[in-house]
């Protein structure tokens, strides 16, 4: 069966987030005022074969702890999707 994957990677907190930041600062002068909370992070999204549901969550964590993800840095949240429903290019 195919299971449709979204990963968000994001930056743990606490953690500096030079890029978000200077967004963040970069948009009053674009005429966006009152925005803040600015984080930058990274969204991968794939379809994965497997037997289970559950065996698939297993094959994305194992793949954001071996290659997607710093953990020392990020944490990835996994969200399994309903077949088809994960818009393709």
């Amino acid at each position: 069966m195919s299971y449709d994957i979204v990963v968000e990677i994001r930056g743990l907190a606490g953690l500096a987030d030079p890029e978000g930041l200077a967004i963040e600062r970069a948009l009053p002068s674009l005429g966006f005022e009152g925005v803040r909370g600015v984080h930058v992070g990274k969204m991968f999204r794939f379809v994965v074969d497997a037997p289970s549901e559950a065996e698939a969550r297993q094959t994305a964590e194992e793949m954001c702890d071996r290659l997607l993800a710093n953990p020392v840095i990020e944490r990835a949240e996994i969200r399994v999707v309903a077949d088809g429903s994960v818009e393709r290019p």
